[in-house]
C-alpha cells in the first residue's frame, strides 16, 4: 500500500566458504537463471493457490499485484559461467524492485548451488585425472532423482568430464554419450548355441564367417600364450562377447570381471578379438569394475601387448582400458601414486552426490533499498554482509595468475594496470596493503535487462572451455586441492 515493494533494491549471490577445503568453485547455473527470469510470473492458477493457503486476511489487492508481477526490471550482472570464483565474491548481482528481487532468492540459489558445486567437484577430478585422461560422468543411477542426475551430467560436463552415460542428458544438452557392456546382458548368456546369429561378414566383403567357431579357436591359442586353461573360461561369457561382436563389430568392447578376470574374461575378450580382426574389424576398448584397478591394469595391458607381439597385431596392445567401482578422490591419486595403464576412468556416486560437502551453501543478500545501502549485522562475524552495490575486479600478476579479487563500491575510480591500490583483505580489515597489478580484469557482463537476455550465451561446449582456461590461469598455490593458499579478497 505503501509503495515499497517497487523500492529499487539490489542483492548479490556469493558463497562464504569453497567446497572441499579448497580455495574456488566453478560457477555455474548461470544460463538456467536466466531463464528462469525470462520466465518469472504467477499464472492465475499460481494466484488462485496463493489465495488458498494464506491467511484470508491477506488483501485482495495483494494477489491482484502478484499477477502483475514479471522481470521486466530486473537487472543481472554476473560473472560469466564457468569462471572460478572466490569465497565472498558475488557471482550474481541483481538490481530491481524490493519485491520481485526478494521473490528471486530461493529460485536462483536453487539453480547455482547445486550447479557450481557438481562442476567444481567435477573440476577436481578433472585435475587429478590430468589433460589426458578420458572421464566418464556415470551418475545416473546414484543421483538425487531425475532433475539431479540431469544437473550432474550437465554441470560435470562443464567441470570437464569427456562424456556421460545419461542418453538424456545427451539429447536435451548435446553432452557426448559413451557406455559399456553391462554385467546383466553377460550374465544372461550361458552357452554358445544361445547365440543367434552367430556369422559375420569380413569387412572388406565376402561371404559371412562363423565368428562363434572362429572365436573358439582362437581362445585356444590365446589359452596357450597365457598358459591357462581353455576350460576355466566361461562359456556363457563367450558366448555374450560373441554376440555383442556380431552385432557391434566396429565398437566391441568388453567387461572381463563378470567372472574371474584372469582365467575368463580376459582370455575370452582377447579370442573375441583377435577373430574379429581376422575379418577386419578392431575392438574399442575393456572395462574393469572391481578388484585392484591399477594393479589389473598393469596385467591387462601387459596380456594384450603380448598378445600383439605373438600374433602380429600392432594396434592390440593400445587397446584402451577404462575402470568404474566407486571412484573417488582417494582412488585417483591412488592411481597416480602406484602407476596404472588405464585409459578412461567412470565416476558416479562420489561425483554426482558430492559425499565430500553435499551442499555449497551460497547465500543471497540485499546490499542496498532505496539507494541507501544495508548490512546484516551478527555475532557470528562470518555472517556479516558486505553492504552497498559493488564492481568486481580481477587482478593479475606479471606471470598471468590472478592473485587478488577487488571489491569497489560502484561510485569509486577503476584501477588501472600498473597503479598502485590501497587495499583491505577480508579478514585482515586493520591493515592496508599495497598492491600493483599488470593486469586489471572486470569481472562482471550485464546478462538480463528488461525482461530479457542481452548478453549472447555460449553454448555448453564453450562454457567447458572456458572453465579449463580459467582453471589454468590459476596459480599452482590456489589450484592445488588440498592446503590451497588462501586466496585473497
Amino acid at each position: 500500500r505503501a509503495g515499497r515493494p517497487r523500492a529499487p533494491a539490489a542483492a548479490e549471490l556469493f558463497f562464504r566458504r569453497p567446497p572441499f577445503r579448497g580455495s574456488f568453485v566453478l560457477g555455474a547455473g548461470l544460463a538456467e537463471g536466466l531463464r528462469g527470469l525470462r520466465a518469472f510470473r504467477f499464472s492465475a492458477a499460481d494466484v488462485a493457490y496463493l489465495r488458498s493457503v494464506l491467511p484470508s486476511t491477506t488483501d485482495d489487492a495483494f494477489f491482484d499485484y502478484l499477477a502483475t508481477l514479471d522481470a521486466s526490471e530486473v537487472t543481472v550482472t554476473a560473472i560469466p559461467e564457468g569462471s572460478v570464483v572466490f569465497a565472498r565474491v558475488p557471482f550474481l548481482q541483481v538490481k530491481g524492485p524490493l519485491l520481485v528481487v526478494q521473490l528471486l532468492e530461493t529460485t536462483l540459489l536453487c539453480l547455482v548451488n547445486y550447479a557450481s558445486l557438481v562442476a567444481t567437484n567435477a573440476a577436481r577430478f578433472r585435475l587429478l585425472a590430468g589433460p589426458d585422461m578420458k572421464l566418464m560422468e556415470m551418475g545416473l543411477r546414484r543421483a538425487q532423482g531425475p532433475d539431479g542426475a540431469l544437473s550432474a551430467s550437465k554441470y560435470s560436463y562443464i567441470g570437464g568430464f569427456d562424456c556421460t552415460s545419461n542418453i538424456l542428458a545427451g539429447k536435451l544438452y548435446g553432452i557426448p554419450v559413451r557406455g559399456t557392456v553391462a554385467h546383466s546382458f553377460i550374465m544372461s548368456f550361458r552357452c554358445l548355441e544361445e547365440v543367434q546369429p552367430r556369422e559375420l561378414p569380413p569387412r572388406a566383403g565376402g561371404d559371412p564367417v562363423d565368428l562363434a567357431g572362429l572365436a573358439v579357436s582362437w581362445l585356444q591359442r590365446v589359452c596357450d600364450l597365457l598358459q591357462t586353461p581353455p576350460g576355466k573360461a566361461n562359456q556363457g561369457e563367450l558366448a555374450a562377447f560373441v554376440s555383442y561382436a556380431v552385432t557391434f563389430p566396429c565398437d566391441f568392447q568388453g567387461l572381463l570381471d563378470t567372472y574371474c578376470v584372469r582365467r575368463s574374461g580376459l582370455p575370452n575378450f582377447c579370442a573375441v578379438a583377435l577373430a574379429l580382426h581376422q575379418l577386419g574389424y578392431r575392438a574399442i576398448g575393456v572395462r574393469l569394475d572391481s578388484g585392484d584397478l591399477a594393479q589389473q591394469s598393469k596385467e591387462i595391458r601387459a596380456v594384450f601387448q603380448a598378445c600383439g607381439a605373438h600374433f602380429q597385431v600392432p594396434w592390440f596392445g593400445t587397446i584402451p582400458i577404462a575402470v568404474s567401482n566407486d571412484i573417488s578422490e582417494q582412488s585417483m591419486e591412488e592411481f597416480r601414486k602406484e602407476g596404472s595403464e588405464i585409459d578412461m576412468i567412470g565416476i558416479g556416486t562420489n561425483l554426482v552426490t558430492c559425499p565430500l560437502q553435499p551442499s555449497l551453501g551460497c547465500v543471497y543478500k540485499l546490499v542496498e533499498v532505496d539507494g541507501s545501502p544495508c548490512l546484516k549485522l551478527t555475532e557470528d562475524e562470518e555472517k556479516m554482509t558486505i553492504p552497498g552495490m559493488k564492481t568486481i575486479y580481477r587482478l593479475y600478476d606479471a606471470a598471468g595468475h590472478p592473485f587478488m579479487d577487488l571489491m569497489a563500491l560502484e561510485e569509486e575510480p577503476s584501477p588501472s594496470a600498473g597503479q598502485e591500490l590501497g587495499i583491505r583483505v577480508l579478514g585482515q580489515l586493520g591493515e592496508t596493503t599495497k598492491v600493483i597489478p599488470t593486469t586489471v580484469e572486470p569481472l562482471h557482463r550485464t546478462y538480463f535487462r528488461d525482461g530479457q537476455v542481452c548478453e549472447p550465451l555460449p553454448s555448453l561446449p564453450e562454457v567447458r572451455t572456458h572453465a579449463q582456461v580459467s582453471l589454468n590461469l590459476l596459480s599452482p598455490a590456489h589450484r592445488r586441492l588440498h592446503e590451497p593458499q588462501p586466496y585473497p579478497v
